[in-house]
């Protein structure tokens, strides 16, 4: 060894690391080094060398103590600093997210950091997704429980009608939590990239008839005019039927629910770029305006506004599905005009596919 001081080495390797670091002095709580990434970070310059760490990285927790105790004590015998998820100010006011974490070296802690944006992001869409099931499951056993135990008290005081009535609730709301379940289980499988296709030819001019009838005879549909129009020959195409026809399932019950006094039309048509078809649900309803139909297509994406039933996950599921056929799906909306969703599905091969896929 010639004896040279090892700590140049040792800062240029902190700046190649992807995560910000800042090396503190255990005893003065100085700073003696900050990476490339910690100046991108933290809003630390090098010109903060030698500053206590906690007047140039000022840290609060989410109810905005002041979080002076990041730095174990000099006495305490730990190697380790847990890490944890606070907020860094930053020199404009603005409160950043963190997740930071520590080691202590010899006299000095080295203590690195990562943005916990995409965390907290996370986190807020598990609590949105818990909080949306518990209130989508809670509403219909509410209804299923009622009637079921009236029925076992009362079953005497009640006609044959009155009982079918009930009956009937109960059904359509165990329908409605089974209908959840299978939502969260296509979200999962195309969060995972795991939709699973049964391709075969596919008939998407009678599917849409199909689907015009099952909703007419659904609460939403009832009373409702849903038309379908063939324009020309249609080619078949080589896809899932199922997932056919639950893409268009969603758009017209999407239409019916949020166009409430509007009637749908559902046109389907050879689309010649792809040598698949084209379907076009319209609807003259509210319309959607034009800086929110991104977001309905993400995970309980509505737009502002509504606040009507449901998960906020058809359309998402929709653009899933078609996504996972080799299609898409887009929405062109005018306010108080009406909104058409536009899938494009192609033609496919017609290979013979034992396994589906």
């Amino acid at each position: 060894m010639d004896g040279s001081d090892p700590t140049p080495s040792r800062d240029a390797a902190f700046d190649l690391l992807p995560e910000a670091v800042v090396v503190v002095g255990r005893e003065d709580r100085r700073i003696r080094h900050v990476n490339d990434r910690a100046v991108a970070l933290l809003a630390v310059g090098r010109d903060d060398l030698g500053e206590p760490f906690a007047k140039a990285v000022p840290l609060i927790d989410d109810a905005g103590n002041v979080c002076s105790d990041v730095i174990a004590p000099a006495g305490r015998s730990v190697d380790r600093l847990a890490e944890r998820v606070l907020r860094v100010v930053l020199p404009d006011g603005r409160k950043r997210p963190v997740s930071v974490a520590g080691r202590i070296v010899g006299d000095e802690v080295v203590l690195t950091f990562r943005s916990a944006g995409r965390r907290e992001r996370v986190d807020a869409a598990r609590s949105d997704l818990v909080a949306t099931v518990s209130h989508e499951i809670r509403s219909p056993l509410t209804s299923v429980k009622g009637f079921t135990k009236t029925l076992l008290l009362k079953w005497e005081r009640f006609s044959d009608e009155q009982k079918r009535t009930m009956l009937e609730t109960v059904n359509e709301d165990a329908d409605r939590v089974t209908r959840l379940l299978g939502e969260l289980l296509d979200v999962s499988r195309i969060d995972a990239g795991r939709v699973q296709l049964h391709r075969q030819r596919v008939d998407v001019g009678a599917v849409a008839l199909r689907v015009a009838e099952k909703v007419s005879h659904r609460p939403e549909g009832a009373g409702r005019d849903v038309s379908i129009v063939a324009a020309g020959e249609l080619p078949s195409i080589h896809a899932d039927p199922d997932k056919v026809e639950q893409i268009l399932t969603n758009l017209v019950e999407n239409a019916l629910k949020y166009a409430p006094e509007s009637s749908v039309r559902v046109e389907v048509s050879a689309d010649g770029a792809s040598g698949g078809v084209h379907i076009a649900v319209s609807d003259d309803g509210p319309g959607i305006p034009h800086d929110q139909t991104r977001r309905i297509f993400e995970k309980f994406g509505r737009g502002r506004g509504q606040r009507r039933a449901g998960t906020g996950l058809g359309l998402y599921i929709t653009r899933g599905l078609a996504h996972a056929m080799g299609g898409d799906v887009t929405c062109e909306s005018t306010v108080d005009v009406g909104s058409t969703f536009r899938v494009r599905l192609p033609a496919g091969g017609f290979e013979f596919d034992p396994d589906g896929d």
